[in-house]
């Protein structure tokens, strides 16, 4: 099996890496080509995959699969300039927004899979969910399923559940981070040395999390559990509901998966 990715970003590099370092595809020979100098040494010194500064004949009709990694604002001139692929190729979409109807303006009636990764994909805990087109068989789901689980955990849903997936799981991480970051900056306000500060709030969401993958409760159950009447905790969870802190995470939310909608809807 041949592979393409189209563009060498960050994602890009996880994706490969994963393949790479797993040997996924035993056998596999793998390409990509990026216009950015910068993003094809990067990509190759972390995959040892070589990358291309554009798309030849030759690469594009020799791809059993085609990994479309670039920015969706770019995308329409990406793909509409790529020459002729082969007969039974794979089309797997990771740019975000661009939805199977507008990947099929450029591809045609070709097997497809839109997928929405999120950034913890590269180191191997990604949460990733995929859509397949009405052309796409039993080995593209394969395809997605083990590419994707091996890089994280993966979930197959309808096409229409993607911009609410792109909104939570997709942007969440900056959500997450946002939040660390204030952490600890309220930390170094309070008088805590501010390495410190950071170096607390990295690990209590760590550890909070990992009560959550343990199945030591359901988010409901341990904040109830932490959280003494009249306590300290209480004091600050009535911060939190006074400022409307969760119609503030659904704004977000919203306002996430209007985006992702508009990307895809945009023509460029």
């Amino acid at each position: 099996m041949k592979i393409l990715f189209c563009g060498a970003g960050k994602m890009a590099t996880a994706i490969a890496g994963g393949m790479t370092s797993k040997n996924l595809f035993p056998g596999d020979e793998i390409n990509a080509f990026d216009p950015s100098p910068e993003a094809r040494a990067a990509f190759t010194a972390a995959t040892g995959v070589p990358a291309f500064p554009e798309a030849s004949a030759e690469l594009v009709s020799l791809a059993d699969v085609l990994i479309l990694a670039v920015k969706p604002q770019t995308a329409d001139a990406a793909f509409s300039a790529l020459p002729p692929r082969k007969p039974g190729c794979l089309v797997f979409s990771i740019c975000a927004g661009i939805s199977l109807a507008r990947l099929r303006e450029w591809f045609g009636d070709v097997r497809m899979v839109r997928v929405m990764p999120n950034t913890p994909l590269m180191v191997g805990e990604g949460a990733s969910c995929y859509a397949l087109s009405d052309d796409a068989d039993a080995d593209a789901d394969a395809f997605a399923s083990r590419l994707l689980g091996a890089l994280g955990k993966a979930w197959r849903v309808p096409e229409s559940q993607l911009d609410a997936v792109t909104a939570l799981s997709g942007s969440g991480p900056a959500y997450f981070f946002a939040f660390i970051e204030a952490l600890a900056k309220g930390g170094a306000a309070l008088g805590l040395p501010p390495e410190l500060a950071q170096d607390l709030a990295i690990q209590t969401m760590a550890g909070a999390t990992a009560m959550l993958q343990q199945g030591k409760g359901t988010p409901e159950a341990l904040r109830i559990a932490v959280t003494s009447k009249g306590g300290t905790t209480a004091a600050a969870l009535d911060v939190m509901k006074a400022r409307s802190f969760n119609d503030m995470v659904n704004d977000l939310l919203l306002a996430a998966a209007k985006r992702s909608r508009e990307l895809g809807a945009s023509k460029g």
